[in-house]
């Protein structure tokens, strides 16, 4: 029996990826980093290593519920870590993995593309508007 190698059962998994299927894992992913604050946790964490109050005072508007959420399920997908350093009092930081700096590309262009064009998406939203209420 001919055995596969780590490269090539990697291979063959991006291969059997397909995020147009019902069923395909990668729609959790896509469905997790298009979360708002996904995105901005990231981009917080873009500065490196951070404390959490750090992070929630970048975060404007983030709930501790949600944002500890958020740092829970980015630690869990493995896009950061998270470090005690047992202390009085006891300090713990969060850190982008290698994973979540090979993200940061992207969502940065996101919010680039965001903040260059919200003038053009409340124009066309406002348009939008006029026309289904005169329509």
């Amino acid at each position: 029996m001919a055995t596969t190698t780590a490269a090539r059962r990697r291979e063959i998994a991006r291969t059997e990826y397909d995020a147009f299927l019902a069923a395909c894992p990668s729609r959790q992913l896509l469905d997790r980093l298009s979360d708002k604050w996904v995105g901005l946790v990231l981009a917080a964490l873009s500065n490196g290593p951070q404390r959490y109050n750090e992070i929630a005072r970048t975060v404007a508007g983030v709930s501790q519920k949600m944002l500890t959420q958020t740092l829970r399920t980015l630690e869990r997908d493995g896009l950061a870590t998270r470090t005690v350093t047992p202390t009085v009092p006891v300090r713990v930081d969060y850190e982008l993995t290698d994973l979540g700096q090979s993200l940061l590309p992207v969502m940065r262009a996101i919010k680039d593309w965001a903040e260059a064009h919200m003038d053009d998406v409340l124009l066309a939203r406002s348009r939008y508007d006029m026309e289904k209420m005169t329509g």
